[in-house]
């Protein structure tokens, strides 16, 4: 009796060690009392969307994928509006169940100007922005270097790019400009891949969708990622006219079948020129290295980027470039079906993953997590990760995680201190993150899978300062995308660079936000701007929002 009394004991004091052990490698629990707070506000700012995937049960893949969101300044009113795209009912043949009730009225797609009181308007109908389409993901940039933001909406069966008027009304251009995608569009994202100002345009593809093939195990409800073809990617060149050309096999991009989820862009190897990641399901991810030359390099996995922690072909969903650390280099966080991943940018092109020594991908290893933002939610000076979760085949509501910076790429989890809203579960999928009230914090909207979305207003308290850089090119691309912006203030530099797409399924504020702790002040801002011309301003106050215009 006593020695199975010691084997007991032994085994839960082993058991209490390796727990605190494991704790130990994720960041202090010890300040559970975070600063950071979040609240629904979607009923306040009346904006009551609700996700539809188009029949009474979930039955597809396309309908388990959900949606995504932008905010955007579409109207140049200084304030960020939301633009959030939906499913809609297609042929009987889309879904293998029998309940195939039609909602009425239909869903669409809907635009919320930002009337800037902490309220929304939908203008919707004014704007134009409602495609006869099976909608999945939303990107914005200004392609024509105009001034007034454009958007492209992509989904199944093609993609649609709304050139905006600038009288809020856009009108659909995709003939016009010489887009043309087949299949199952997804997150696609603006770059300028050969930095000549002109946005060009990459798009993602998921799988080759056969809506009439029905066999499935039961338990899994619907055929499931594999049991359909990959897809390849697609690269438009923008010809500075108006008008694209397809140069995705002249690019090498064509080279390379996947099953895209979420797309982003941005130069990890501090070359000048934006790299492409690419997360995909079920399948090694990509990385695209630009060769300066008009073509790319696949070298995810030279670069460790490819597979997961133990060499698994990964279910990434949503990738997120940021400088975690203040080095100047740019970290790459990605959301999973499994474990995310924490990719720790070298600097000798390649990345480490440290998720499982830092603690987050443990933490999370029970949820599957969707959209996802990076930002300084308390403006303390150190990157938080705000993640979502939802189930994956399933209508399974989970709760939400926020890991609270503590710098040198270390955490805390304040998921349940930061919020009821946190804690409220949904099935979530897209996310899209922006200062929408202009104050200094960033909230988010958040697409839940068949239900209403939600905002989630930023009301922490005993903040930081901040600055917000609003960036205008002249010989670069006008949205600036691909700049690349340091502040230095108290002691620090941090580095972002000014991106399209990011997470999963959406695009967020495109001002690059800045915590700066207790500075007062910016020591020195410096933008490098893709045409390669360097800008710097000295001491400059805090929060506020900076237009920087690039010189000539």
């Amino acid at each position: 009796m006593k020695r199975i009394f010691l084997l007991i004991f032994c085994a839960l004091f082993f058991a209490r060690t390796a727990s605190a052990a494991q704790a130990g490698t994720a960041a202090p629990q010890a300040s559970l009392h975070s600063s950071i707070r979040f609240e629904d506000a979607s009923d306040k700012a009346g904006i009551r969307f609700t996700h539809s995937f188009g029949s009474r049960q979930l039955g597809s893949l396309l309908e388990g994928t959900g949606a995504g969101c932008v905010w955007f300044d579409y109207d140049n009113s200084g304030r960020q509006s939301l633009y959030v795209v939906n499913g809609r009912p297609l042929d009987d043949s889309m879904h293998p169940f029998p309940l195939k009730d039609k909602p009425n009225p239909l869903p669409h797609n809907h635009l919320y100007r930002n009337d800037g009181n902490g309220h929304f308007t939908d203008v919707t109908e004014k704007s134009g922005l409602d495609p006869d389409m099976y909608s999945v993901a939303v990107t914005a940039g200004d392609y024509d270097n105009d001034g007034f933001e454009d958007l492209l909406v992509t989904g199944y069966g093609k993609v649609v790019l709304y050139h905006n008027d600038g009288n809020g009304h856009f009108t659909d251009v995709t003939a016009k400009a010489g887009i043309k995608v087949n299949g199952w569009a997804i997150s696609s994202t603006w770059l300028d891949y050969d930095k000549d100002g002109c946005l060009d345009l990459f798009v993602g593809r998921y799988v080759k969708f056969d809506p009439t093939y029905h066999a499935f195990y039961a338990a899994d409800n619907y055929p499931g990622p594999l049991d359909y073809a990959g897809e390849t990617n697609m690269l438009f060149h923008n010809n500075c006219d108006g008008t694209f050309t397809d140069v995705t096999d002249k690019s090498g991009i064509g080279a390379y079948v996947g099953r895209t989820m979420g797309v982003t862009a941005a130069d990890f190897d501090n070359d000048g020129w934006d790299d492409i990641y690419v997360a995909n399901d079920r399948t090694e991810n990509f990385l695209f290295h630009n060769k300066h030359d008009g073509t790319f390099e696949e070298i995810a996995n030279d670069t460790d980027t490819a597979f997961g922690q133990n060499g698994e072909a990964t279910s990434s969903m949503g990738p997120v470039f940021a400088d975690f650390e203040g080095r100047g280099l740019l970290d790459l966080w990605v959301t999973d079906g499994h474990y995310n991943r924490f990719l720790h940018n070298t600097g000798s092109n390649g990345f480490e993953d440290m998720g499982a020594s830092n603690g987050i991908s443990q933490a999370n290893a029970q949820y599957v997590s969707w959209g996802t933002g990076v930002y300084d939610f308390d403006n303390d000076g150190q990157l938080d990760i705000l993640i979502f979760h939802g189930g994956l085949i399933h209508l399974i509501p989970q709760e939400h995680t926020l890991f609270r910076g503590l710098g040198n790429g270390k955490f805390e989890d304040v998921s349940r201190q930061a919020g009821q809203v946190l804690s409220n579960r949904t099935v979530a999928r897209g996310a899209c993150f922006a200062d929408y009230e202009n104050d200094g914090k960033v909230g988010a909207y958040l697409v839940n899978l068949g239900a209403g979305g939600t905002l989630l207003e930023n009301v922490s308290t005993d903040t930081g300062h901040w600055i917000e850089i609003k960036l205008v090119g002249t010989k670069s691309n006008r949205d600036g995308i691909g700049a690349r912006v340091e502040v230095f203030a108290a002691g620090k530099r941090q580095t972002a660079e000014r991106v399209a797409a990011s997470g999963y399924l959406s695009q967020n504020d495109g001002r690059l936000h800045f915590g700066l702790g207790p500075a007062t002040t910016v020591d020195k801002l410096v933008v490098r701007w893709p045409s390669g011309h360097e800008q710097t301003l000295e001491k400059l106050a805090a929060d506020r929002v900076l237009t920087v215009e690039e010189t000539k």
